[in-house]
């Protein structure tokens, strides 16, 4: 939370609609990926400047402009002043931790939702922003960094794979947004593998690592579950609009992604629950393990108590004690705490307290 509004901090005092951007601090060159197409014909290349995405605009074939990086807000101006996009919805893609939502216009869509991906090596979720505007025959992605998961939809389009060459961009639009949902399940299938592993760590007793990897799990899995949610309305909102940049045709499409949504949902709600029961088995087996180590310390001091006692009592230095002056007196308390030691042993065992 508080990283979040140390974000929102930069925008502090300023007009609405500036464009400042709220993530961290980036130096590397934004790219501009570009693949226009339609049934016949597919070019892609990477625009070197803004003026050869400029005539993409007014075209008949239907375009893909993938950029990435936001930091650079003097490009995301011009960008909005040529495709006619709202100062407010650039604001919004530069500014990092939107919540996921989808605002329709006469003449374009904007859709903002998180894209999470599972790093393999770490397995640590990475999160990022994406921002979607939908126009008639354009689509408009921007990530804060390069790589993302739509390279199978780069892969459909270069080699003309399937039906989306042949459908406008509303389909596209479609297609990215179904591409991050299914990621969601690789990411709670991931979840799922790790929540097991601590629950074997759990019950073998390596509670030491457990704590610090179900508190880092249970972070994720929040973000994810805030994620979701609104996710959930957005394509609600979407398959509801009366908008004519979506067509009838589309609309199916949209119901089955808010299907796989509510499915995510769900799965989230169960594994949010199993780390709740695998912290309190967690709390426990901590708990039973120090019940352990108390009555461990419990029955030594019992034993002691006595041993003490003879202790303390032959230590008083009374000239009148008689055992004092016994040459046996000393082998003799040995064998009586001794016997004494032995016999409470056993008679812990026999009541099982041992």
């Amino acid at each position: 939370m508080a990283h979040f509004l140390r974000r929102h901090s930069k925008k502090h005092g300023l007009p609405p609609g500036s464009l400042v951007f709220t993530g961290e601090d980036k130096t590397t060159p934004v790219t501009i990926g570009v693949i226009d197409y339609d049934t016949g014909t597919v070019n892609a290349f990477v625009a070197e400047s803004l003026g050869a995405i400029w005539p993409l605009r007014d075209t008949p074939t239907t375009t893909w402009i993938d950029i990435d990086g936001v930091h650079d807000v003097v490009l995301l101006d011009q960008v909005g002043k040529h495709f006619g996009i709202h100062p407010l919805i650039l604001e919004d893609i530069t500014t990092i931790g939107q919540r996921p939502k989808a605002e329709v216009f006469d003449d374009y869509l904007f859709i903002v939702l998180d894209m999470h991906t599972m790093d393999a090596q770490s397995g640590v979720m990475q999160s990022e922003q994406v921002s979607l505007l939908v126009g008639p025959r354009w689509v408009i992605s921007f990530k804060e960094n390069p790589g993302d998961v739509f390279d199978p939809i780069r892969t459909r389009l270069r080699e003309h794979m399937g039906r989306i060459c042949s459908q406008g961009s509303d389909y596209l639009a479609y297609t990215m947004l179904d591409i991050i949902v299914d990621h969601y399940f690789l990411v709670l299938e991931a979840f799922s593998d790790q929540v097991e592993t601590l629950e074997e760590e759990v019950l073998v007793g390596d509670l030491d690592v457990v704590q610090g990897k179900a508190n880092v799990l249970r972070r994720e899995l929040i973000q994810l579950r805030r994620t979701v949610w609104p996710i959930r309305d957005l394509i609600s909102q979407l398959e509801r609009s009366e908008s004519s940049l979506l067509s009838n045709d589309i609309r199916p499409y949209l119901r089955d992604v808010y299907d796989h949504i509510v499915q995510i949902i769900d799965i989230v709600e169960s594994t949010r629950d199993v780390l709740g029961g695998l912290m309190d088995l967690y709390m426990t087996s901590l708990s039973n393990r120090m019940n352990e180590i108390m009555k461990f310390l419990t029955v030594i001091g019992t034993i002691f108590i006595p041993l003490t006692f003879i202790a303390g009592v032959y230590g008083m230095n009374f000239a009148n004690m008689p055992e004092l002056q016994s040459p046996y007196g000393y082998p003799a308390v040995w064998i009586v705490m001794i016997l004494i030691a032995i016999g409470l042993i056993f008679y812990f065992k026999k009541r099982k307290w041992l």
